[in-house]
């Protein structure tokens, strides 16, 4: 699965949104899930701030238990943590395309794990998405933009953080109020504790109550969204980028070149506010098909991403087809695996596929019988003119990449730099370079 959608027409940047608890609550399969119910970050009456702030620090902890316990799924061994790894910017620690889960641990997934930092700022989904009067020109719709997962489908933390305990490829319970029996027997009397006046009582309460919990977690800045990469350094003026990486950073904002930033915005929003490296929007990349996903062995199956088969309410919308949301690329040097399907197992490969896609397609592409190169053998025909072919896309096969070989590993290098946990060099040390 991953990221890096270089090439499209740019967009104005998506202003940081408000942390924690501003996001709505979930809608659930279950009709006792479908109410509103308590935030995180709601106060119970007479409360005071400092006291909201102790309880979401202890609904963060539960959270971060939960997060880890293997006891929550149906094979009693797969947790949250284990394709959701905090060492890999909480993304697959391991190199396949797709996961591995269900009641016996051997059920592929369909898409890559995708990582669950810096959500924060992700808008809801909308179909016709207009930047507000203060961050861009209200006027220009970019499309369907927003939402969780590769397809947007799901628009609140916390319920992306229970979709996997109920999806039979991941922890593959069946039946929520044996789930809640489960979560209240080791965590209730502490969810009871923590969430008491703000949250009513009720068969399901554990599983909503733990639903927040692990809301509260995923909104936990230090773990999240640290906004510790040697670039965020960089843009405070703290540290200087290498040579390599300022003139990978040039290549990616570079229209002509990378042209990664129309997607991926790399410039502050606003004074104060990093950016995301991500406009949430979909885009059609034309990937090779991955014959490592069970599903793919299928020659009718095709995952078109916003049209499908995951997401059901735009599958008459062929212009959607092949679409899939564009992820952030922070982090994006810990992965194992990129893009959606997890074709890719190298981030040098990754780049080099935009730069390399027509002009040297028999590189991605197979063959077919007759030795023609069976281009965007991943979508079908009718759907092909979605695909974008913005720089660094486009030319016909065997005229010159729009970037060198040394400036693809530039630009590697600098998404480097984007990875959480840098430490900058002491004053002293920065003063004698």
């Amino acid at each position: 699965m991953i990221f890096l959608f270089f090439g499209r027409a740019a967009r104005s940047t998506i202003a940081a949104a408000a942390l924690a608890a501003s996001c709505a609550f979930f809608a659930s399969p279950s009709s006792a899930l479908d109410k509103t119910d308590a935030q995180p970050g709601d106060a119970a009456p007479g409360q005071s701030r400092a006291a909201v702030f102790q309880r979401v620090k202890k609904l963060a902890d539960v959270g971060q238990r939960l997060f880890a316990d293997p006891g929550l799924s149906a094979s009693g061994s797969m947790s949250c943590a284990t394709c959701h790894d905090a060492a890999k910017g909480f993304a697959p620690a391991n190199a396949l395309a797709v996961q591995l889960g269900g009641k016996n641990l051997d059920q592929a997934g369909l898409r890559a794990a995708p990582g669950l930092t810096y959500l924060q700022t992700t808008p809801r989904f909308t179909e016709h998405y207009h930047e507000s009067d203060d961050d861009g020109d209200e006027s220009v719709d970019a499309g369907p933009t927003g939402g969780l997962m590769w397809d947007g489908r799901i628009n609140q933390v916390a319920a992306q953080a229970l979709f996997p305990l109920f999806s039979p490829y991941e922890m593959a319970n069946e039946d929520h109020a044996a789930l809640a029996r489960v979560i209240d027997a080791k965590y209730g009397a502490e969810l009871r504790a923590i969430m008491e006046g703000t949250m009513p009582e009720g068969e399901d309460f554990a599983l909503r109550a733990a639903a927040k919990a692990l809301q509260a977690y995923q909104e936990t800045p230090a773990a999240f969204f640290p906004y510790n990469s040697k670039y965020d350094f960089f843009l405070k003026g703290q540290v200087a980028l290498t040579d390599q990486e300022k003139h990978g950073l040039d290549l990616f904002n570079d229209e002509k070149k990378g042209n990664c930033a129309s997607c991926h915005f790399s410039a502050q929003p606003k004074p104060g506010v990093m950016p995301q490296f991500s406009d949430a929007g979909f885009i059609a990349l034309g990937l090779p098909r991955n014959k490592d996903i069970p599903r793919n062995a299928d020659p009718a199956f095709f995952d078109l991403g916003l049209c499908g088969p995951e997401r059901t309410d735009f599958k008459d919308q062929t212009d959607y087809c092949g679409t899939f949301k564009a992820p952030t690329l922070r982090n994006v040097a810990l992965r194992q695996s990129f893009f959606h399907n997890g074709v890719f197992h190298d981030l040098r490969e990754a780049v080099a596929f935009y730069v390399e896609r027509d002009v040297k397609p028999e590189k991605y592409y197979p063959r077919r019988i007759d030795g023609t190169v069976d281009k965007f053998n991943d979508l079908p025909v009718q759907y092909r003119a979605n695909i974008n072919n913005d720089p660094p896309f486009g030319g016909k096969p065997g005229d010159a990449p729009a970037m060198t070989d040394a400036e693809i590993d530039d630009v590697v290098a600098f998404l480097k730099t984007l990875t959480d946990g840098y430490a900058p060099p002491s004053p002293e040390t920065h003063a004698d370079r």
